[in-house]
C-alpha cells in the first residue's frame, strides 16, 4: 500500500515539475446557463500559455447551469463544478470555490462577461512578480471605466466604496470590484475571519485580513451583460449593509441579533403611537388600545424581520402565515417571561428601571432565539421539479 502511494506521489511530483497548476478561476453562478460557453471560450483565449483551471460554484440554478458545466467538464479537464444545495450567496460561493482549489493563485470573476478576462494575465504577473497578496481590477483608475452603468448604479457603487472605508484596512479605488486575483495562502489566512454573506467578497477579505494586505490595481472597462439578467436588487444592498455592520459590531454581538433589536425598537414606536392614538380618541379605551397596539407591533416586527433580519430564510406563501402565528406565540411567551422576571427582581429590591431593563433583555434573547430556531428555521431548499433540458455534450 505504501509503495503504491509513494509511486503515485512520485508520478504526481514529476507531472508538476513539467506543468504545475498556476491559477484557479472561481466563478459563482446562479441562472447563468447561457453564459457558460462564452466565458469558457474567453478564458481559453485570455489564458493561453498559463496552467489554469476554472471552478464554477453554482447555487442549484433552476435553469440547470450546473448540468451545462458538467457537459463541458466531461471533455475539458480544466473545468470543474461545485453545486450547492440549500445555500445561496456570491461570497460564500467564492469562499468554497477557493478552498477547493490547489492552485497557488486564485482569480474571482463573474460569469456574465462584464469582467474583462483579458486583464487576468497582467494581474497574475503583477501578483507574482511583486509578491503581492491581491491585485484588483479597478473601474476607477486611469484606463478603467464603469461602462454604460446607469447613473443610479454608479452612485450606489460610489456610496458603497465610501462606506467600505469604515472597515477596510487599506486604500483602494474600487473596493466594490468583484474581479481580482489573490495569493491563495493569503486568502486562507483570512478565512476564519470572513463573514461570508452578501455579494461583496472583496470588502469582506479586506476587512477580515489579519495583516494589512499588499495590493495593486489594474484598470479595466466594465462591459454590458449580453445574456441573462442582473442579480442586483434591494437584497444585495441590504446584504452589503449587513456585512459592514458585522465588521463593525460583530465582535461584540451577532449582527442578526442587533438587527432583531433594531426592528424591535421600531415596533415599540409603532406600539406607543397606536396606544397614544387610542388614548386621544377615547381615554377609556386603554385596554382595547393595548391589545391592538401589541398585535400591530408584533405584525410589524414579523414582516420587517422577515424582510431584513432573516432575509436569507425569508418565508413565503403558506409558510409566511405559519411563521406569523408562531411569531405571535413565541413573543407572547416572551412577554410573560419579561413580566415575571422583572416582577421577581423588583420584589427582590432591585430599582424599577433595572428590573424593567432586565426583563426586556431576557425576553429579547428569548424572542430572538426561539424565532431564529423555530419561525425562521433553516429549511432545505430544492428546485421545483421541471422538465430537464436535453444536453448536447461537446468540447469547448
Amino acid at each position: 500500500m505504501n509503495s503504491a502511494i509513494e509511486q503515485f506521489s512520485a508520478q504526481a511530483e514529476a507531472f508538476n515539475r513539467v506543468a504545475p497548476l498556476e491559477l484557479s478561476v472561481i466563478i459563482p453562478t446562479y441562472r447563468e446557463r447561457d453564459n457558460i460557453a462564452p466565458v469558457l471560450a474567453a478564458l481559453e483565449h485570455a489564458l493561453l500559455g498559463t496552467r489554469w483551471e476554472v471552478i464554477f460554484v453554482d447555487d442549484h440554478s433552476p435553469d440547470y447551469t450546473a448540468d451545462e458545466v458538467r457537459a463541458v467538464a466531461v471533455f475539458n479537464p480544466r473545468v470543474r463544478i461545485l453545486e450547492r444545495v440549500g445555500r445561496r450567496g456570491l461570497s460564500s460561493a467564492c469562499i468554497e470555490g477557493i478552498m477547493a482549489s490547489a492552485a497557488p493563485y486564485v482569480a474571482v470573476m463573474d460569469a456574465d462577461m462584464q469582467h474583462d478576462e483579458s486583464a487576468l494575465p497582467q494581474m497574475l504577473h503583477l501578483l507574482r512578480s511583486r509578491g503581492l497578496d491581491l491585485v484588483v481590477a479597478s473601474r476607477n483608475i486611469d484606463g478603467g471605466s464603469m461602462g454604460d452603468f446607469a447613473r443610479k448604479r454608479v452612485r450606489l457603487s460610489n456610496l458603497g466604496s465610501r462606506i467600505s472605508k469604515l472597515v477596510c484596512r487599506c486604500d483602494l479605488s474600487d473596493p466594490m470590484s468583484g474581479f481580482f486575483v489573490a495569493d491563495t495562502a493569503f486568502f486562507r489566512a483570512s478565512v476564519p475571519h470572513l463573514t461570508g454573506t452578501g455579494f461583496k467578497i472583496l470588502v469582506d477579505i479586506l476587512a477580515s485580513s489579519p495583516v494589512r494586505p499588499r495590493i495593486a490595481e489594474v484598470p479595466y472597462q466594465f462591459r454590458n451583460r449580453l445574456v441573462g439578467e442582473s442579480k442586483l436588487d434591494v437584497n444585495v444592498e441590504l446584504e452589503y449593509l449587513f456585512l459592514i455592520a458585522d465588521k463593525l459590531l460583530g465582535r461584540f454581538l451577532p449582527t442578526r441579533f442587533i438587527l432583531f433589536l433594531l426592528v424591535g425598537s421600531l415596533g415599540l414606536l409603532i406600539h406607543l403611537s397606536i396606544l397614544g392614538l387610542f388614548h386621544l380618541v377615547n381615554t377609556n379605551a386603554f385596554s382595547l388600545g393595548q391589545i391592538v397596539a401589541t398585535l400591530s407591533a408584533m405584525m410589524f416586527n414579523f414582516f420587517l424581520n422577515n424582510l431584513i433580519t432573516f432575509r436569507d430564510r425569508r418565508l413565503k406563501g403558506m409558510a409566511l402565515l405559519r411563521g406569523l402565528l408562531v411569531f405571535y406565540a413565541a413573543c407572547t411567551v416572551g412577554l410573560f417571561i419579561n413580566l415575571s422576571f422583572a416582577q421577581r427582581l423588583l420584589a427582590a429590591g432591585l430599582p424599577w428601571y433595572l428590573a424593567g431593563l432586565s426583563g426586556l433583555a431576557i425576553s429579547s434573547v428569548w424572542n430572538y432565539g426561539v424565532n431564529a430556531v423555530v419561525t425562521w428555521r433553516r429549511a432545505k431548499t430544492f428546485c421545483s421539479p421541471q422538465p430537464k433540458p436535453r444536453l448536447v455534450q461537446g468540447k469547448i
